[in-house]
């Protein structure tokens, strides 16, 4: 067997691999390119769109505590609360958690928490229904009892959380002034909207970041909270409950489509009292009607009747074509003017200036009208606020209407003396007694407490003021205010009864009113009561408002503690000034 030598080793020469320069290259640009777009990302990253990494970083490190502002309050004159924000309890789920934790196998307890919530128990579970949503309400500001129940039902995923409700103590009594707020806190009607800004405030917030362990590592911004102002207004509680008590009484005894009453301070032209009646409750609105929303004293607008002769003599005063001794003929108690007829219910023959405001005589107003002339009256109506906005600045006020037009007819100029061709709303009437009762001096209106005696305008002579105050003193004590008397004080005032205007005319239903100034030795409130559309036979303003009126104003001036004037009345007890009408 032929044995086959080995080679030799160092005559073997090791195989050197062999690259080509296309693969080198090619190798390289892979490197580079993979290098290249790394470094191009990073740039990318870091210098043109880094933002949405920094939001994503922060979402998982930072953290944001609100610090919560109560609304302001809202006060009366005296620091009684008539709107105020109380922490109340909010339920909401996590359906994630809600599914994580089972929380829907126990049906008895959502049956339990949609019996307290007054809902349907599958519209309550349909809110947690989808396990990808993490915040849900199910039951906004609920009561204290109401929250300690659900925290005994410790349903997995269900919370409460604090929030802020408003609560109106005077309730049905202020609603109309003060308004209300929707479920979010916002002012939607009255006070509480238009002073919204005012009474909110702005949370303060802390921002900071956490670690992963939770711990904060840097304190970002901290923002202090500006609190809220508090509202004070001229409103007397006091005064503003038994107004209301009264005019709501009257809306039901005569079975009136609705009334209000205004209580003025003639000489600071403060609000201290504007109520109306149908109401509603602010506290609960489940089932508000919309009509009852409506603030009527500044809202709605009659012709106001004879409430307005006083500015017929006023003119004429003023204007000098007539004197407080004069006497004016009203035979044979009507006139015609042009094809109308102006007439009163009896024929009184002469009659004295204050005999006709007595007896609310139609034909002597009209003929002090017709010799004052339409620019004088209407020179004196615009001056005490008919026709323009009284300055409360409260939303929905109406300015009435007082028309300006070039020709007037002798029977509009006739009409418009005793209040009809325009129209004012109860605050307008009770503004022009107010300035008769400040002795001519007109201030503007508020429903802010106010520091102090405004500085007011001259609209009408002192001395006319003072002469028309004494003339519509007798309306009461001789005349058609009869009813209105107050028991130990002197009371000036006048009644009134309009038509309501329909198409084509006027219609059979009526507008009743009274406005007068209490007490006439020192003039401190001006009160005007409107009832609207009485049924039954009493529709005069006589028999429907002067007594409303007399009973305000009478629990008003002790209210207010102001000393009787009329120490000589006969009806007076010495036993007591205010237990005798209690």
């Amino acid at each position: 067997m032929a044995v086959t030598p080995k080679p030799n080793r160092r005559a073997v020469k090791k195989a050197q691999p062999h690259l080509s320069k296309g693969r080198f290259y090619f190798a390289l640009l892979i490197v580079f390119g993979v290098f290249g777009s790394l470094v191009a990302r990073a740039a990318y990253i870091q210098l043109i769109e880094p933002e949405r990494l920094i939001f994503e970083g922060d979402r998982r490190s930072l953290r944001a505590d609100a610090t919560t502002v109560q609304r302001g309050s809202i006060l009366d004159r005296n620091g009684r609360e008539l709107a105020v924000s109380v922490p109340v309890q909010t339920v909401w789920a996590d359906p994630k958690r809600v599914h994580e934790g089972d929380g829907l196998a126990n049906r008895e307890r959502w049956l339990a928490l949609a019996e307290v919530f007054r809902t349907d128990v599958n519209e309550l579970l349909s809110k947690v229904a989808d396990p990808t949503r993490r915040f849900v309400y199910l039951e906004r500001k609920v009561t204290p009892g109401v929250a300690d129940f659900v925290r005994q039902l410790a349903i997995p995923g269900v919370y409460l959380k604090t929030e802020s409700r408003r609560f109106y103590p005077a309730g049905e009594i202020a609603a109309h002034v003060v308004g209300f707020t929707d479920i979010d806190g916002l002012g939607i009607e009255g006070l509480e909207a238009i002073y919204n800004q005012v009474l909110t405030g702005v949370p303060g917030e802390r921002v900071y970041r956490k670690d992963a362990a939770g711990r904060v590592v840097e304190e970002i911004r901290v923002t202090e909270a500006q609190q809220p102002q508090q509202l004070t207004l001229s409103i007397d509680q006091r005064l503003q409950s038994l107004a209301y008590a009264e005019v709501k009484k009257a809306v039901r005894y005569h079975q009136a489509t609705s009334g209000s009453a205004v209580i003025l301070d003639v000489k600071t032209g403060e609000v201290l009292a504007m109520v109306n009646s149908p109401s509603y409750n602010p506290n609960n609105r489940h089932d508000l009607q919309p009509h009852r929303l409506r603030n009527r004293a500044i809202t709605d607008a009659y012709e106001p009747g004879s409430t307005v002769k006083p500015l017929a003599v006023i003119a004429g005063l003023e204007a000098g074509v007539i004197q407080p001794d004069d006497v004016i003929n009203t035979s044979p108690g009507w006139m015609r003017l042009g094809g109308r007829r102006v007439s009163d219910p009896i024929n009184r023959g002469e009659q004295t200036i204050t005999q006709i405001l007595e007896n609310s005589s139609n034909v002597g107003t009209a003929k002090i009208a017709l010799a004052t002339g339409i620019n004088s009256m209407l020179d004196t109506y615009a001056a005490v606020g008919f026709g323009n906005d009284t300055g409360v600045a409260m939303l929905g006020e109406s300015f009435g209407i007082l028309q300006n037009r070039q020709r007037w007819s002798d029977f509009e100029i006739a009409t418009l003396s005793y209040g009809y061709g325009m129209s004012a709303t109860t605050l307008q009437l009770a503004q022009m007694y107010a300035i008769i009762a400040n002795g001519g001096k007109r201030v503007p209106l508020t429903v802010q407490r106010r520091e102090g005696l405004p500085e007011g305008e001259q609209v009408i002579s002192e001395r006319t003021a003072k002469t028309v105050l004494t003339m519509l003193e007798s309306v009461v004590a001789n005349g058609s205010g009869g009813r209105a008397k107050v028991r130990g004080y002197r009371v000036a005032g006048k009644t009134g009864t309009s038509r309501k205007a329909i198409a084509g005319g006027y219609g059979e239903e009526y507008v009743t009113l009274f406005a007068g100034i209490a007490p006439v030795s020192d003039p401190r409130i001006a009160v005007v009561v409107t009832v609207n559309e009485p049924s039954g036979d009493e529709y005069y303003g006589s028999e429907v408002s002067a007594p409303v009126f007399a009973e305000i104003v009478s629990d008003a001036l002790r209210v207010m503690n102001i000393p009787p004037d009329n120490l000589a009345d006969a009806q007076l007890k010495a036993a007591g000034f205010g237990g005798a009408d209690d």
